[in-house]
């Protein structure tokens, strides 16, 4: 399944969705990719949007490596790949060092993305986790880590795409896996998309900004 951009993923799951709009769930997309898909589900429920401030923790020398990733939240969280770090042998130094060093690059985007807002409430509520598609899911388990700290009623995450394997095991971590295509064959997700441009720092914070 291939969809045009952003926008058109996430209109067909906010259909998947309509059944929660009197719940007045808060929508949460991860930043940046995430949020344009998170924006229709928004518009679509009426409901909150808010912005899950994400970054990877990439391999030594091999950043694009994901051997984790870290999430600001209330508590912020930290999601470590304990097998691949064990077979790369990576030092606990390393680790403690690139999680400072994101930590404060994730605390400098808040402040342009947020612009004073306070992050939107999720006690007692259903929180809908999107991203414009998912590969290992590191990046995704961080988010839902930090959510389960404040105790919401509900956890659903929504994406466009994502391989069986990651699905299976997100399915064991969520309340519900709402998710429009598992290809056989899972390369990147990137490759499921026409438009797959980068999302801007600008067109983040105006998504944010028509919704709340």
């Amino acid at each position: 399944m291939m969809f045009k951009d952003r926008a058109e993923a996430g209109k067909l799951l906010a259909k998947q969705l309509l059944q929660y709009k009197n719940d007045k769930p808060v929508v949460i997309g991860l930043a940046r990719g995430g949020i344009p898909v998170a924006f229709e589900i928004a518009h679509a429920l009426c409901a909150y949007l808010d912005v899950a401030l994400v970054k990877k923790i990439g391999a030594p020398a091999q950043e694009e490596l994901a051997i984790g990733a870290i999430v600001d939240g209330k508590n912020p969280q930290i999601f470590l790949n304990n097998e691949i770090i064990g077979h790369l042998n990576i030092t606990k130094d390393y680790i403690d060092e690139i999680i400072k060093i994101k930590l404060s690059e994730i605390r400098k985007r808040e402040k342009i993305y947020r612009s004073g807002r306070d992050r939107i409430d999720i006690a007692g509520k259903i929180a809908i986790v999107v991203d414009d598609g998912i590969a290992t899911g590191a990046s995704i388990k961080a988010v839902i880590k930090s959510l389960k700290s404040e105790n919401p009623k509900k956890i659903i995450v929504a994406v466009p795409v994502a391989p069986i394997e990651t699905i299976a095991e997100l399915k064991r971590e969520v309340d519900e896996v709402i998710v429009l295509s598992v290809p056989e064959n899972f390369y990147a997700v990137g490759a499921f998309y026409n438009d797959f441009s980068q999302t801007s720092d600008e067109e983040v914070i105006s998504f944010l900004d028509k919704v709340n």
